[in-house]
């Protein structure tokens, strides 16, 4: 018998945004449900990757106890009060195994006792005035407001004739020895594609991996998303003339040719000549796309980047839709290819930050600050505690910033706000009487991502420098905001170490520059 249940949230997508969604909620006390499609949490993940290593990292040895720093290089954990359970305890692979974090994310939902429907399916979301969402089995589920966690679940299938006769990477055999002796195609420069060519080395003849524009690398741009030194064995093939390639070009066609395939390639380095060439097989891994189809046309949220993703604006809440709202790798179009929301180690903190917004919006429940002494001594050294410590700055960088609040009430120091946010936020309210207010961030050097980072003649710095303005590592960086209009910035040089306490290095360059900020002028 169908059923109807009346919430004041509705998380859809039971992965890991959704549970972290929903560990908020629950120790918040609000009225809540998680549905899930699959059988278990984070159903994506029994599936995906399909060669079955993650990339996020797993560091389980750190050198230290204390659990903000280890978030640093613990890219899989969810966040919680209790610091449990924590995925670094379930298995010492530096990059680990999918099946190891279904099993995480289940027992991360029965530690927390999270409200989390399986086998639920949600077929239609219409908005008459509160949202009243439908699934499979006829139960109903009427919301004042949704958190869509879905991730990104339709293959993004490219405009290319004959597309069709590829093999997309989500059906495509994962066993080397089908590929035998066979010239293969990939298309696609993410890391599945890549993870598939390197699957395939042992077993090819010759493989290609084609796409339009210049391959960029994770650790030169510092964008995770970009191909990772754990998937290019396969460049090293390819620059050492072992019969693979990279193809620098758009694929224009597929045909079918006796029992192989014709494709036309329009090569980029060469003036867009085409030449067309044969393969035994080619394989579609141009990545996924957010699906909106069970949303009615009335409550339909606008998509952008090339229809790819949800619309959001600095809340995370669809720019057409009021209340609803994203968490998770659909999040990522506010950082696109620059940060890392569209990864767990990323949205975990946005999931944190949307949280408070809601809490404000909706319960009256103030972002949480603690008051500073008016003194250059006392601003530095929060900044300076802060930079040292937080892995929220440290994985969401140049996003998500600490705050400085400056008014009548003296300075106030808020933690993890989305830097746009409070840009829009901080003249309504929101935050309380400002006046002005200080952004502390971690960023990496300008034009950080075209500079090869192990050429020793590039971005050179001096021992004694103070400025920070030339470091291209990451590094803390403060800035004078007053109606989102910068009055000043101050960069902390870098540090190998990551320790940003040096007395003559960090810490009398800030106090410096935090001289006459920190008083409200008279009148204001």
């Amino acid at each position: 018998m169908a059923e109807d249940y009346s919430l004041d949230y509705l998380v859809i997508g039971g992965g890991p945004a959704g549970l972290q969604a929903g560990y908020f909620l629950q120790r918040a006390g609000r009225n809540y449900a998680i549905l899930e499609s699959g059988e278990s949490p984070g159903t994506f993940f029994t599936e995906y990757p399909r060669h079955r290593q993650l990339i996020s990292i797993n560091k389980v040895h750190t050198g230290t106890d204390d659990p903000e720093l280890n978030l640093r290089t613990d890219w899989n954990s969810l966040l919680s009060e209790e610091n449990a359970p924590l995925f670094t305890e379930y298995t010492p692979r530096y990059f680990p195994a999918a099946d190891d974090y279904v099993r995480y994310l289940a027992d991360f939902a029965a530690a927390h006792g999270l409200v989390v429907h399986f086998g639920t399916r949600i077929v239609e979301i219409t908005k008459p005035d509160d949202f009243l969402a439908r699934d499979q089995h006829g139960n109903t589920y009427r919301a004042k407001r949704v958190i869509v966690a879905t991730g990104v679940t339709r293959p993004n299938v490219p405009e290319i004739e004959g597309v069709e006769l590829a093999e997309p990477y989500t059906e495509v055999s994962v066993d080397p020895a089908d590929f035998t002796g066979q010239r293969v195609l990939i298309i696609g420069r993410g890391n599945s594609a890549f993870e598939t060519a390197d699957n395939l080395i042992e077993n090819a003849s010759v493989i290609h991996v084609a796409g339009s524009g210049s391959l960029k690398l994770a650790w030169q741009t510092h964008f995770v998303g970009h191909l990772r030194a754990v998937n290019n064995n396969f460049l090293d093939t390819y620059q050492l003339k072992s019969q693979n390639a990279v193809l620098d070009g758009r694929i224009l066609s597929i045909r079918r040719d006796g029992d192989g395939l014709l494709v036309r390639v329009s090569f980029e380095r060469v003036d867009e000549v085409v030449k067309e060439i044969r393969y035994d097989r080619v394989i579609l891994a141009t990545g996924f796309r957010f699906d909106a189809s069970m949303f009615a046309p009335e409550c339909r949220p606008e998509l952008t980047v090339n229809d790819r993703f949800p619309a959001q604006d600095s809340s995370w809440e669809s720019t057409n839709v009021p209340g609803l709202h994203f968490a998770g790798t659909i999040t990522q179009v506010l950082d696109f290819k620059k940060s890392t929301s569209g990864f767990i180690h990323g949205f975990r903190y946005g999931v944190r930050a949307l949280h408070r917004i809601l809490e404000h919006r909706e319960h009256g429940v103030a972002w949480p600050v603690r008051p500073l002494a008016a003194t250059p001594e006392a601003v530095t050294d929060a900044v300076i505690e802060r930079v040292n410590r937080t892995s929220a700055l440290w994985q969401l960088f140049g996003f998500l910033g600490d705050a400085v609040l400056l008014g009548p009430d003296g300075p106030r120091y808020a933690e993890e706000v989305p830097v746009d946010h409070l840009h829009d936020a901080a003249g309504d309210g929101a935050f309380g009487d400002v006046e002005s207010y200080l952004t502390i961030t971690l960023e990496y050097g300008e034009d950080h991502d075209r500079i090869n980072p192990f050429d020793v003649t590039a971005g050179r710095v001096s021992q004694q420098d103070t400025a920070g303005l030339d470091g291209r590592y990451l590094h803390p960086v403060v800035r004078h905001f007053r109606g989102g209009e910068l009055l000043a910035e101050h960069h902390i040089t870098e540090n190998l170490e990551n320790e940003w306490d040096g007395e003559q290095v960090h810490r009398a360059p800030l106090r410096e520059f935090l001289r006459g900020r920190l008083t409200v002028p008279a009148g204001a």
